[in-house]
């Protein structure tokens, strides 16, 4: 019989595996983007595929994480790794509804190629920052405390 456990741990690990996928995606393409027309226009296509992922990513993981985490105090790494979901979510939200039709915007007035004015792309920096500092630091956190059980 498969335990909550198994199933928490699972579910938690696949939605690491789809949300930094997918960030590690948008985020090579985004970095490429700074300076090229042809990268800029391809971020633009292709975060309409990410984005989704990565929301569904997050969900996984929370879910995930409540599960496996079910039993155990809300102190320490459960805790450390809820106020980076927490972060995940404020941050994903900056860049679905404001960044994202933003991006949707320029390719509708034809212009998806134009590279970003320098203040968005000083805003979209820093928001990739604090999703790859948040991804792979909750996974940095998730792997500490399972190879620190007993």
């Amino acid at each position: 019989m498969i335990n909550l456990d198994f199933i928490g741990l699972f579910v938690l690990i696949a939605g690491f595996i789809i949300g930094l996928g997918a960030v590690t995606v948008i985020d090579i393409h985004g970095f490429l983007g700074r300076k090229s027309q042809y990268w800029t226009e391809a971020t633009t296509r292709t975060h309409k595929v990410t984005k989704p992922i990565i929301w569904a990513g997050i969900m996984l993981a929370l879910i995930g994480g409540a599960i496996f985490f079910r039993n155990e105090a809300f102190a320490g790494i459960p805790f450390y790794l809820s106020i980076i979901a927490g972060v995940l979510i404020v941050n994903g939200l900056f860049l679905s509804f404001s960044v994202s039709p933003y991006l949707l915007q320029k390719e509708r007035d034809g212009k998806a190629g134009e590279l970003l004015p320098q203040s968005w792309q000083n805003k979209i920096i820093v928001s990739l920052i604090f999703s790859d500092l948040g991804w792979w630091g909750g996974l940095l956190l998730l792997v500490f405390y399972l190879v620190n059980q007993n």
